[in-house]
């Protein structure tokens, strides 16, 4: 079906001057963004959190599939439930021989099985990517770029938050399934990562680490 075009009529152009400024605002913004493991469980509104969620779902995708669902848990018996699989989880990935180095590289940044944030915060995002949809007469579609759009979609998310003036914890458990059966997705819908959400705890403390500079990530052609 051919899509219809309509006119980009929002777009304003800002002058040079402008933009530099609004790219030194955003970077001052972001680079005070950290990611924290110990949260308050301070209430947060969550019309914030719907208002970020759609930030998120401005992300470009292939074909404009969309291929992104978002679960947002606040339960706090559901939570524990994601607390406890996940730990167990953990439990499992920390003793296999086979992950020691990866496990050694994780220590300078305080990571280890326990997760304690997964119950301790106000909120879980749990994104899922769509690894197919379907047309309205329930017949497989394909979805494009999937893994790609969702990315872009919790990159925005992540930025969303932190302008807010919330944080966040990116948390990937090597296997996932289980968060299919406790939330009850679909099975065209495969767990991508959990995004803790809230307040940093109070006196939070965080790694001492330095980001790469624009020269080691980035080559001018």
């Amino acid at each position: 079906m051919k899509k219809k075009f309509i006119p980009y009529s929002d777009y304003t152009e800002p002058t040079p001057a402008e933009m530099k400024n609004r790219a030194d605002e955003y970077y001052s913004e972001m680079s005070k963004r950290r990611t924290v493991r110990h949260f308050s469980d301070r209430p947060v509104p969550l019309e914030i959190i719907k208002t970020c969620l759609k930030t998120a779902s401005t992300a470009p995708s292939g074909a404009h599939m969309q291929p992104w669902s978002f679960v947002v848990v606040s339960d706090d018996e559901l939570k524990l439930k994601i607390h406890v699989a996940s730990e167990q989880v953990e439990e499992n990935f920390y003793t296999n021989p086979a992950n020691r180095s990866w496990i050694k590289d994780l220590e300078p940044m305080g990571v280890n099985q326990s997760k304690p944030f997964l119950a301790a915060a106000p909120y879980l995002i749990a994104v899922f990517y769509q690894s197919y949809g379907f047309h309205p007469d329930g017949t497989r579609r394909k979805h494009y770029y999937v893994k790609e759009s969702v990315g872009i979609a919790t990159g925005l998310l992540i930025s969303a938050i932190h302008h807010v003036g919330l944080t966040s914890l990116t948390y990937t458990p090597s296997k996932n399934s289980y968060l299919n059966d406790l939330l009850n997705r679909p099975q065209n819908e495969k767990p991508y990562l959990v995004l803790v959400v809230g307040y940093p705890e109070d006196n939070v403390m965080v790694p001492d680490i330095k980001r790469k500079s624009l020269e080691d990530i980035a080559t001018f052609v």
